[in-house]
């Protein structure tokens, strides 16, 4: 076990939040930690420096992506070691959420240097808070694969989670995407943002298949949040086989799921047997 003092005066790694939309949303506290740390590790060292300028602060840049990560973080950590601050931000929001970080992160936590992360903007936190969908519970997705058989694959593993899931999309090919989901998931509740804290910025709410209409001007950066699995579903819609996957999926025997779908088909646990090992044959 690895015990952190964060606040100890020794070498850290901050990881700092930055803007997702307007740039004045940036803490007074991320701002004194720019100016404070030695070297900023950056996703794209063109989009930092439009903050810097902005805000008038002159600060090193290096490029960490996450196709340069595994061999930056010996930077990182040579910097750490020669008693440096070093700050970590993505292009916008906060590092590590489905953006690079994580690597350099896990190294310098490895070689017992402190990594302290700064709260900040965050368009998941944004979207969620928008969104109109009871997300007491959650889960956070991010993104989905660029492959078609992939993100399928994804989905029918998240058909049944019963709450709502937070989705990021590109606008390259989002209302394929939204097809895939409603092909996947059925018709549901969901909460589209975009351009979120920009001026421009707008939610969609409604029915997943209300996107047969949408024709708006696509662009940017979209957070999709679709309500979770409705346990008053109408079983009778899922085959014997995906019906008592689900319950397979939450730990019960075969035997038992066979029981859990006869109760909720009202038939006898003989007849889910049988058709279960029909279609398994099929």
């Amino acid at each position: 076990m690895i015990k952190q003092s964060s606040y100890d005066n020794s070498s850290t790694l901050y990881l700092i939040p930055t803007p997702i939309g307007n740039l004045n949303d940036i803490t007074f506290r991320s701002l004194d930690i720019i100016k404070m740390v030695d070297v900023i590790f950056c996703e794209d060292t063109r989009e930092t420096l439009k903050l810097l300028n902005y805000f008038n602060i002159s600060k090193k840049l290096v490029s960490c992506h996450k196709f340069n990560e595994n061999s930056v973080k010996e930077d990182v950590l040579n910097y750490l070691k020669k008693g440096m601050n070093v700050g970590l931000v993505s292009d916008q929001g906060c590092p590590i959420i489905s953006d690079p970080g994580y690597v350099c992160v896990k190294y310098v936590i490895e070689n017992g240097f402190n990594v302290v992360a700064l709260p900040g903007a965050s368009a998941l936190n944004c979207s969620i808070m928008t969104s109109g969908i009871d997300s007491t519970h959650f889960m956070f997705y991010g993104f989905l694969d660029n492959n078609k058989s992939s993100r399928i694959n994804e989905l029918n593993e998240l058909k049944y989670c019963k709450y709502p899931i937070v989705f990021y999309l590109s606008m390259h090919d989002l209302l394929n995407y939204i097809s895939d989901i409603i092909n996947v998931f059925g018709d549901r509740y969901f909460s589209l943002s975009h351009e979120i804290s920009k001026i421009h910025e707008s939610i969609y709410h409604g029915n997943l298949s209300e996107f047969s209409n949408f024709n708006d001007e696509i662009k940017g950066e979209y957070v999709l949040v679709v309500e979770g699995f409705n346990s008053n579903f109408n079983f009778n819609n899922l085959s014997v086989k995906e019906h008592v996957k689900l319950y397979l999926d939450d730990n019960n025997s075969l035997m038992n799921s066979f029981k859990l779908v006869a109760k909720d088909r009202g038939v006898a646990k003989s007849v889910i047997y049988k058709e279960y090992y029909n279609e398994e044959s099929d």
